[in-house]
This record gives C-alpha cells, sequence and structure tokens, in this order.
C-alpha cells in the first residue's frame, strides 16, 4: 500500500515512524509546505520506503495531483485544511483519515460529504486521535457487545509522570485548544436528556494502576459524534484526567475571564487580551520540553445483554517511549490514525462514505494492532452476579 501523510510535525512524523515498520507498506511520502522539515523527518527515520514532497494544502489542484499516486492518505494537518483535504480526496479518489476538529464544526461539514464519499467510492473517517478517536472506536466495540447500550462514560487524560507545581500539568498539544476545552460548556446526556453544563465542574476522584489519586471533570469537546450514533443514551459524560485541585486552579482562571477569547481590557492606551497574556505567562511553566508524560484512558459502556444488566470497560495507560523521544500522546495519537488507515488500504474496512470512528473501525482488530505497537489496552467484562475480567 502507498500512503501519503499531510504534515510533518509531531503527529505526521510518528505515523510515518510506524508505517515505514509495516510490511504491507511499500511507500510512505510526507508532504509539507516546509519541504525542509519534511526532509529532517526522513532522515532521522531513515528508510528506504520514505520520501518527503513539497505542498501546499490551500491549493486544491496540488493536493488532488499528489493524493492520486497514494491508496490512503492521512491528514496530519491543522484542523482547518480538514474540509480541503476530504474535498480534494474525494475528488482524486482516494481514502482519507484525520485527526478531527469540533471547533469550527470541520468534522461535522466532512460527515456531511456521505453522499459524494460513496459516488467516488472511498472511505472517509475523521477524529482519529485518542479523543476523539480512540474512546470512539472503544465505545462502538463495547455498545456492539450490547444488545441496548445505556451508558457510555468516558475518561481521558495527558499528564505529566512526575508533577511540578503549580499546576501539576504539561501540555502536549496547543495551550489554546486546552483553554478552549476548560471555558466552552460542555455537553453531556443525563437521564435521556441532552444538555450543556459548565466545564471545570463536576470533579470526581478516579484511580489508575500505580498512581496516587487523580480527578476527573467535565471538558468540552469530548463526546465528539458518539451523541449522533447513539442517539437513546440515558448517560453520556466525557471527563478529563489531572492531579487533585487542577480544576480549582483553572477554574479561577476561568472566572477571572483570563482565558475568554472575546474579552479585552484596556492598558495604557492599548487594548489587551489577557488571554494572550496567560498563554505567553504559562508557555515555560507547562511546556513538556523532555520530561515524561503518561496518557490514562479508561472508556466504560453499560446496558442490557441477554435480558440483563452488562458492561464492558477498556482501560489503557501508555507511557513516553524514551529510547525514540516519543511522548505518550503522540504513541497513542499517531499509532491509532496509522492503524485506521492500513485498515482501509488493506481492505479490512472498505465501506465507501464518511463515517465516525466508531461506526466502521473493527475494535478488536484495532486493539490487537495498538498492542503490536505496545500501546496496551485492557478489555474488563462485568455481567450481573459476575465479574470476570478479558
Amino acid at each position: 500500500m502507498r500512503v501519503l501523510i499531510l504534515g510533518s510535525g509531531l503527529m505526521g512524523k510518528e505515523a510515518a515512524r510506524d508505517l515505514v515498520q509495516c510490511e504491507g507498506v511499500a511507500k510512505v511520502t510526507l508532504a509539507d509546505y516546509d519541504i525542509e522539515k519534511a526532509k529532517q523527518t526522513c532522515q532521522v527515520l531513515r528508510s528506504p520506503k520514505l520520501n518527503a514532497a513539497f505542498v501546499d494544502a490551500s491549493k486544491s489542484d496540488q493536493l488532488v495531483h499528489l493524493m492520486g499516486a497514494h491508496d490512503v492518505v492521512i491528514n496530519a494537518l491543522f484542523y482547518s485544511f480538514n474540509i480541503a483535504v476530504a474535498k480534494a480526496a474525494i475528488t482524486a479518489g482516494v481514502h482519507s483519515v484525520d485527526l478531527g476538529g469540533h471547533i469550527g464544526h470541520a468534522t461535522d461539514q466532512v460527515l456531511e460529504m456521505m453522499k459524494e464519499a460513496k459516488s467516488a467510492n472511498v472511505t472517509l473517517i475523521p477524529d482519529l486521535g485518542v479523543a476523539p478517536g480512540m474512546i470512539n472506536i472503544l465505545a462502538g466495540y463495547g455498545a456492539s457487545k450490547l444488545d441496548k447500550v445505556e451508558s457510555i462514560k468516558l475518561y481521558v487524560g495527558g499528564i505529566p509522570l512526575r508533577p511540578e507545581p503549580p499546576f501539576e500539568y504539561n501540555h502536549v498539544f496547543s495551550m489554546e485548544g486546552v483553554f478552549d476545552h476548560y471555558t466552552d460548556p460542555s455537553f453531556i446526556i443525563r437521564e435521556g436528556e441532552k444538555q450543556e453544563i459548565p466545564s471545570l465542574s463536576e470533579v470526581e476522584p478516579i484511580h489508575f494502576e500505580k498512581f496516587g489519586p487523580l480527578e476527573a471533570f467535565h471538558t468540552a469537546g469530548g463526546t465528539s459524534t458518539l451523541s449522533y450514533s447513539y442517539p437513546e443514551l440515558d448517560c453520556l459524560e466525557y471527563k478529563t484526567i489531572r492531579y487533585p485541585g487542577h480544576a480549582k486552579k483553572f477554574e479561577l482562571l476561568v472566572d477571572l475571564n483570563l482565558t475568554r477569547s472575546d474579552y479585552f481590557v484596556e492598558v495604557s492606551g492599548i487594548q489587551v487580551r489577557p488571554r494572550d497574556v496567560l498563554l505567553k505567562v504559562l508557555d515555560p511553566i507547562v511546556d513538556l520540553k523532555d520530561k515524561e508524560d503518561v496518557v490514562l484512558l479508561r472508556v466504560e459502556t453499560k446496558g442490557i445483554k441477554g435480558g440483563q444488566q452488562a458492561g464492558f470497560t477498556y482501560e489503557m495507560t501508555t507511557y513516553k517511549d524514551t529510547v525514540n523521544n516519543v511522548t505518550a500522546m503522540a504513541r497513542a495519537t499517531a499509532n491509532t490514525i496509522s492503524v485506521v488507515a492500513q485498515m482501509i488500504a488493506g481492505g479490512t474496512i472498505n465501506k465507501a462514505g464518511v463515517y465516525p470512528p466508531e461506526q466502521i473501525v473493527p475494535g478488536g482488530k484495532y486493539i490487537e494492532e495498538m498492542a503490536k505497537r505496545g500501546v496496551i489496552i485492557k478489555e474488563k467484562v462485568q455481567e450481573k452476579n459476575s465479574h470476570a475480567q478479558a
């Protein structure tokens, strides 16, 4: 199979690292506007399968031309390119996957291309990161084992292995995105009713093996497309995992309007957005640098099976690859999008159209493939009067 990766940033680089090690992959093209950056990544990975290419993703004709020489496209660009890349893939007649983008409804607009994708006989799957992405696949897998799914609860956190004050947190993605998740309202389903509640709210303790006490709280964007795929749910919630006290500290910053994107104050006759100042102040404090991170994940699906209450829980703890200097978040994210892209190009996924991950990615096969890459996802089965583990 021939794979095109758009974007030579961290996720593009790590997807390439995985692909060149896979027997079924014959060719990988790493394309970027910054061709020198793409070439440097190729030099680091040193594979005869891998080569660099220039592309201006704002030019549809360039995208279509480049895509035509490949079987599947991994879009690792900023989410603002997702719509254009999806359209170009349909025009080129090539399968495509992306890392998601619910801000600005990018994913929603990609999902609306179902008719065009089917006509072109291509498969498009957006939202293939960790959250959304991995959690969708696992939620879909758990739901598929139930006769009726009633509840889906999601818990995800990328945290430092060794926390440091003042926030006991280091970011692996943009702090702007973190602010959005903490500031925007969180969508949930409770007692069958869809509603929005404040982010950073309803803090609860949560425990993982080898970790001391942690906390989980609501944040925006995490429920992704699950409410559309499972409209009859009684309960749907997504919470972010952090070290204790984190939510309270950020709640104060939110209450002081320091994280708002639409709030300005006048300082010495100049209009200043406090959010911009806070981002500059926080950046050196929360930068992960070379420190070790860990990704914790838990997906709980509950409902009815064989007339009895039953549930399937999926849990993952992934650490940084210190040998190759790959963050835990990059391992979980890039391997997810690489595995699914290969499933499409290899024919494991062969249904034309546009689908969210929970509707089309085979969960059992996905768990097997991630385990080969050292990302271990454990399944726990809960049935009435029994506590078996698979």
